[in-house]
């Protein structure tokens, strides 16, 4: 059991604190962790995704409709309960808001899945992944990535008149909306999603051309999230901790209680809970950077997150085992 947990959660460790160390040498800085970031963001993520779902047949989706359903209400239903709590009682900008509820709902399945649940599940890992993916990035993100470029455009201090600040928040979210859209990690699973859908196979060549470059956006990503906590400090505050909490914890207990409640087995809880119970996605970091929103807490939750991982993990892999 432990060589299990420490092979598929040492490695995300074992790259974080290389970023880590980077920084620290003076090897690498906040300039090129923001250099790494952009080429996840543009190219790497984008391509694993697209390959990680065209793999996947219509058969496979249409056979784990529970499974579908019960990360659905994980992942969204935890995002919009913490988004609203943090927008309504705290007070938070909108921006922060959407960043922390992020944090606290989106495991990363996409980044560090393959590794994780591969080591667990083997070749039947391809469809939980696949499909925590799309939840993930057809849903949370793309909101996530509308919220945070409505509010910082919505504070442009460019904005000269009241006239003109008025006219630029009417276009705003539809302009916005497009920019969203044209994202790479939004349009390509979107893409690879309604090739599974209409029936069509891609090349097994093709696919493998494109995972080259794609099998590395987990540990650039968790490389890059460990420079920029180098350059920062943890902040181990009772926000970040109740994040952390929210991710690590009270997602993957939930999906496992309400599973067992309404009389799902194996191997749907087994899947659901521990592809929840995946550390936070480092590309929280990577937003915080572009966007200037609460970047220290968003690295020190990360960091929080993939550390204690290592013992909610265990947990649940020892509970559903």
């Amino acid at each position: 059991m432990l060589n299990t947990i420490l092979g598929a959660l040492l490695p995300m460790v074992v790259t974080f604190l290389l970023g880590f160390i980077a920084a620290w040498r003076h090897d690498l800085g906040p300039k090129d962790a923001s250099i790494l970031n952009r080429m996840v963001l543009l190219y790497a993520v984008p391509l694993t995704l697209f390959a990680g779902t065209v793999t996947t047949s219509r058969t496979a989706l249409s056979q784990d409709i529970p499974l579908v359903i019960a990360l659905c209400l994980a992942i969204i239903g935890l995002y919009g309960v913490v988004f609203l709590f943090h927008r309504i009682i705290f007070g938070l900008p909108t921006s922060v808001s959407a960043l922390y509820a992020l944090t606290a709902s989106a495991p990363a399945v996409p980044f560090v899945g393959p590794a994780v649940l591969g080591d667990l599940f083997g070749g039947l890992s391809a469809i939980p992944i696949a499909i925590a993916s799309l939840v993930i990035n057809l849903t949370v993100v793309p909101i996530t990535i509308l919220l945070l470029t409505l509010d910082t455009a919505g504070r442009d201090p460019q904005a000269t008149s009241l006239a003109a600040q008025g006219k630029e928040q009417l276009a705003s979210p539809a302009a916005k909306l497009a920019e969203t859209v044209k994202q790479p990690m939004v349009w390509a699973p979107i893409l690879a999603f309604v090739v599974v859908l209409s029936g069509l196979h891609i090349p097994q060549l093709i696919v493998h051309s494109l995972s080259l470059l794609g099998n590395a956006s987990g540990g650039v990503a968790l490389f890059a999230s460990g420079i920029v906590l180098a350059s920062g400090k943890i902040k181990a505050s009772l926000h970040v901790l109740l994040l952390v909490f929210l991710k690590n914890i009270l997602q993957p207990a939930l999906v496992l209680g309400g599973l067992r409640w309404v009389g799902y087995g194996e191997p749907t809880v087994s899947e659901a809970v521990l592809a929840t119970a995946i550390p936070t996605m480092p590309i929280v970091i990577m937003f915080a950077l572009q966007y200037r929103v609460a970047q220290e807490e968003a690295a020190s939750a990360v960091f929080l997150s993939v550390i204690g991982s290592i013992v909610t993990m265990g947990i649940f892999i020892a509970l559903t085992s």
